[in-house]
């Protein structure tokens, strides 16, 4: 059965359910995810974060060792994670099972585990992984990165946590963060598997009204700086790590999205068909890898890469990364490189949708980015039609891309 988006009525608000029915492996897996609720609205620098840890530390009643070996008894997954946009709670089980899995949501939602000894065992974790990371230069390059293209925004800010901002995250700071994002009015469903779409919203019926009416937030979108600006930061590595962006003033809301799909894919998503590798890589060898991507989303719209070469070559790297981004912004692409996209794009489609996630994962991204269902199927056919005139004039409109900052980890 095709992917479909309803809405159902939870006291006053319209809740989208986007909801596909396989019964071709009896699970059920269930994904309500808040909106505007992630990282970028942290009032403290990981609150999010250390909110969705929190929630895995199972009920008060239970503890987190009690809550766990419920779940792990009936062989049910119920987990909370949290993204830059969305606060997400994953519920997944055999179709036998899934009525006790809900059960389980309803009681976490009813009985977080509000203990001090939960909050300081996750503080543990995430300052643990928070110290391991300050020897992790790829981290490092990527929040620094961020911090130069987004200077002064929620985007710029260390939105994982900085050890000081752990250590000051209170149980009143996740208590009121939860309450105040964690919604009937602002939630989507996902839901797919050996269900039907009416089991489905009844179970909807029983967890939305045991959530708060929260204030809706209008996503705030941050425009990346074109200063090319670049930043070293002095580590004691052994190699340069140069990571890259630049503004891509381009929208998702754009209906030609699969010219930036093929752009993307010859700049630096192919792995050996882009640009950047066969520059960097097959021609001069200065690197295993080299890629970038052309991210477009609600919060903002830009492009970002990275590489990894010898210290020695380092300036080298970042010339010829400017050079195969000028050159591609200036002369656009061949009649070769076009076809060889074409190829795999249309070609690899299968292997997009050819589980249930995949294709529940794509029914909500089309409806989140307000595209009608089915939107990735008919930009596919327009791949298969596009013309070398049309891509190199959507290619060459984008001179912004050649505006590049730099975050390189280099030699102290």
């Amino acid at each position: 059965m095709a992917e479909m988006v309803k809405e159902i009525k939870i006291k006053d608000a319209q809740v989208p359910v986007v909801f596909e029915e396989g019964n071709f492996i009896p699970i059920v897996s269930l994904q309500l995810v808040f909106t505007n609720a992630g990282h970028l609205s942290n009032t403290k620098d990981g609150l999010a974060d250390m909110s969705a840890k929190l929630l895995n530390e199972g009920t008060k009643k239970d503890g987190s060792v009690g809550f766990a070996q419920k779940l792990d008894d009936h062989a049910v997954d119920v987990t909370a994670h949290v993204g830059r946009e969305s606060f997400v709670f994953e519920v997944s089980a055999l179709k036998s099972e899934f009525p006790y899995a809900i059960e389980r949501l309803k009681e976490l939602l009813k009985d977080p585990n509000y203990t001090e000894e939960a909050l300081e065992q996750v503080k543990r974790q995430k300052i643990g992984w928070l110290t391991q990371k300050k020897s992790d230069f790829d981290y490092i390059a990527a929040v620094k990165l961020r911090e130069t293209l987004f200077k002064g925004t929620a985007l710029a800010r260390p939105y994982d946590g900085t050890i000081e901002s752990v250590k000051s995250i209170t149980l009143d700071d996740i208590k009121t963060f939860i309450s105040t994002h964690m919604g009937y009015n602002n939630a989507i469903a996902v839901i797919g598997g050996d269900i039907s779409f009416d089991e489905a919203v009844k179970y909807m019926d029983e967890i939305l009204p045991l959530l708060p009416k929260v204030k809706k937030e209008e996503t705030k979108y941050f425009t990346a700086s074109d200063k090319r600006e670049t930043v070293l930061i002095p580590e004691d590595t052994q190699q340069a790590y140069i990571y890259f962006g630049a503004p891509f003033n381009y929208s998702y809301k754009e209906k030609d999205q699969y010219k930036a799909k093929i752009a993307e894919y010859l700049l630096g998503g192919a792995g050996f068909g882009s640009r950047l590798m066969e520059e960097i890589r097959v021609k001069r060898g200065l690197t295993y890898g080299a890629y970038s991507a052309l991210r477009r989303t609600k919060y903002a719209s830009y492009l970002s890469g990275y590489l990894q070469t010898k210290l020695s070559t380092q300036d080298e790297a970042k010339e010829l990364v400017q050079k195969v981004v000028d050159d591609f912004v200036s002369k656009g692409i061949t009649v070769e490189e076009l076809e060889a996209a074409k190829q795999f794009l249309v070609g690899s489609e299968p292997l997009r949708v050819e589980t249930l996630s995949q294709r529940l994962n794509r029914a909500y991204n089309e409806f989140y980015y307000g595209r009608p269902l089915g939107f990735s199927k008919e930009q596919l056919k327009k791949i298969e039609t596009v013309t070398l005139e049309e891509m190199n004039e959507f290619i060459t409109s984008h001179k912004e891309l050649s505006a590049l900052s730099f975050a390189i980890v280099t030699k102290k």
